[in-house]
């Protein structure tokens, strides 16, 4: 070799932070994983691992979307799934009709099969740079991994196992990106009321990131705290109790009007008034200003209020007796009128 040449060089690492080089282009990622796949016998895992593709393209052609399937990228099992890739413009119908065409096609399956075998699937989507130059190693990527997180993350997993193995068949988890890119953009046929949004962690692993659950099939509590986590439940709750507090509070009212009764130089007790009961300017040892009670006045007297009862003199239950003292007059029975 003559001195002046030198070996080329090997070709750039792919070392990051390096130098500048092209985004791979955006893929769609859609990832199934089976219920208790490990909780049925060896035997059986053979014929759930070929089942599940089988219906995964036969919920797509159904779904009129067959495209998705015939085209997809860099496709494998998981053992107890699938993955695959896929053109993202398609994940609105991915989305809706899909998952719920895969719910009807499992609920089929189920009526159909011999009942040994019940498939549930959980469904992780997920949209993202991926190389895929048609190579072996295409697919791999940080969000091919955040999809196979997501896919395993408390949340779904929870749905899937608090629901009823009778109703609910596919329980999905979107990423934030593809409910923000397909369905707040308003391209899916399905209103974003219809997903919950998520704390997405993994037990073991370093991972959390808030995503949105879609269930085509509800069942059981959507409420659980296992699934949304309490920040969630405490949001959801605090709002269902104002709503009902308010309700509860406007029924009250329009049931029990307040009653306004006045004595001067006396006292008045008129057994159980419903609503509120007023008394105003009332000396001789009475209580100065107004007052509005509850629904009963116990004891009447002295110069403050508090709780169920008048500090002072006592007059018993909801009935009067005889009231002692410089109090006014003795008052029997449950009478009402106005003195003045």
């Amino acid at each position: 070799m003559s001195p002046s040449r030198r070996p080329d060089l090997p070709e750039a690492s792919a070392q990051p932070y390096s130098r500048s080089r092209p985004l791979p282009p955006y893929r769609g990622i859609v990832a199934v994983d089976a219920k208790d796949f490990t909780g049925y016998p060896a035997i059986e895992h053979g014929e759930i691992s070929r089942a599940i593709p089988q219906l995964l393209q036969t919920s797509f052609e159904r779904a009129g979307i067959a495209e998705v399937w015939a085209e997809r990228r860099f496709p494998g099992s998981t053992g107890d799934g699938y993955v695959f890739g896929f053109d993202p413009a398609k994940m609105p119908f991915v989305i809706h009709p899909w998952l719920s065409t895969l719910q009807e096609v499992l609920t089929e399956f189920h009526v159909h099969s011999t009942g040994a075998v019940r498939i549930r699937l959980r469904v992780s989507l997920h949209i993202g740079p991926l190389p895929d130059a048609g190579e072996e190693y295409d697919g791999n990527g940080t969000p091919r991994n955040d999809t196979h997180r997501l896919l395993d993350s408390r949340p779904v997993k929870a749905m899937l196992a608090a629901s009823s193995a009778n109703i609910t068949h596919v329980a999905a988890i979107l990423s934030d990106r593809c409910y923000q890119d397909a369905v707040v953009s308003g391209y899916t046929g399905r209103h974003p009321d219809h997903f919950f949004q998520v704390p997405a962690t993994v037990e073991g692993k370093q991972f959390e990131q808030a995503a949105w659950l879609y269930v085509p099939a509800p069942s059981g509590n959507l409420y659980d705290r296992r699934i949304l986590g309490d920040r969630v439940i405490e949001d959801h709750e605090s709002g269902r109790g104002e709503r009902g507090a308010e309700s509860r509070g406007a029924g009250r009212r329009a049931a029990a009007p307040q009653v306004r009764i006045r004595a001067d130089k006396g006292n008045v007790n008129n057994g159980t008034v419903y609503g509120g009961q007023s008394v105003r300017n009332v000396e001789s040892g009475g209580v100065g200003g107004d007052y509005t009670g509850g629904d009963s006045i116990g004891s009447v007297g002295g110069d403050y209020v508090r709780g169920d009862r008048f500090g002072g003199d006592y007059v018993g239950g909801n009935k009067a007796g005889t009231v002692h003292g410089n109090q006014g007059d003795t008052v029997h029975g449950d009478k009402r009128e106005d003195r003045r």
